[in-house]
């Protein structure tokens, strides 16, 4: 059955939810936006995703540099401050009671335009901001049976091009790649970059374990994933050789493990991928993705425990 690692079971919980929406906290039925708004019409915007562990949202420093950093490179202005964001995010989930179990989506477009056109000039308000909370966490059947990939054609492109360093709002190369892979029978997108070496997946970042050495690719078709980054950081703190390269679909095949990361799931082991078993088939995850599983949930008690002392101070 074909799955999805961004997969969870409904809480009810979430039909109550109160949305941040420029600075005014709505019940979900009433949280809209602007049907001219940049983002609707245009795909014009910057986003994030926070996990909420013990009432703080994890590696927060690091996910508002890539918003921030992402606003600047196509001349937005946010409207606030990172101090205001990060009270804005508190703010959420104080009124949602939310401490653990919990996941934000940060959304933050261009404005409310006079006209569907892109020019930013026909822009005629403030950026809209909007955090999304919800109740969900991936589905543990899904990380216990690993995801199945498939290599589509749809390729990670120069960044002269669409910047794949930009978390924009248009997703739409993913997206693609995202539905031939599910029409194929796959989880989960494995893409490559213009010269044919691995490059990333749909929504998530993709690692190899190959004797003994952790590998990923060089970085430069891929967003900067904050995971991605943290299981490297991991790897070089515990003295586990991790490299950056280019490697090939070959080399993949014949993996000892492969794993995803992100955000929403941590890390998620790969079973499959275009039809072969990687590894021997045996139970999942495999003994170096559950070690770096556990050295990223140690990072992660770090961040929290950092953070609420910050809070405190």
């Amino acid at each position: 059955m074909v799955q999805s690692i961004h997969d969870f079971h409904d809480d009810p919980r979430n039909a109550n939810m109160r949305i941040w929406i420029n600075s005014a906290l709505k019940p979900r039925a009433e949280a809209t936006v602007s049907v001219f708004d940049s983002g609707f019409v245009l795909g014009d915007g910057v986003w994030e995703g926070l996990r909420v562990i013990d009432g703080h949202p994890v590696f927060l420093d690091e996910h508002l540099d890539r918003l921030y950093e992402g606003a600047k490179a196509i001349a937005l202005d946010i409207g606030l401050d990172r101090e205001q964001m990060t009270r804005a995010i508190y703010d959420t989930l104080d009124a949602n009671g939310m401490r653990d179990g919990a996941h934000l989506r940060l959304m933050v477009s261009r404005g409310v335009k006079r006209t569907p056109y892109q020019d930013p000039r026909a822009t005629i308000g403030p950026a809209t901001v909007v955090i999304i909370p919800e109740f969900k966490l991936a589905k543990p059947e899904t990380l216990a049976q690993g995801l199945r990939l498939f290599t589509v054609h749809v390729r990670r492109g120069y960044p002269d091009v669409q910047d794949p360093k930009l978390n924009s709002h248009s997703k739409l190369n993913c997206i693609t790649a995202c539905i031939q892979a599910t029409q194929a029978g796959a989880d989960e997108a494995l893409m490559l970059d213009p010269h044919g070496f691995v490059a990333t997946c749909n929504s998530t970042h993709f690692f190899i374990v190959r004797r003994g050495e952790v590998w990923t690719s060089t970085g430069d078709y891929c967003l900067g994933g904050i995971t991605r980054a943290n299981v490297l950081r991991a790897c070089r703190e515990a003295g586990i050789p991790c490299f950056e390269k280019n490697f090939s679909l070959t080399q993949v095949y014949s993996a000892d493990e492969a794993f995803t990361t992100g955000t929403f799931a941590g890390l998620a082991p790969v079973r499959e991928i275009d039809g072969r078993v990687i590894g021997d088939g045996s139970a999942l995850p495999g003994s170096m993705t559950q070690r770096l599983q556990a050295l990223y949930r140690d990072l992660i008690v770090r961040d929290v425990a950092f953070r609420a002392g910050a809070r405190l101070a």
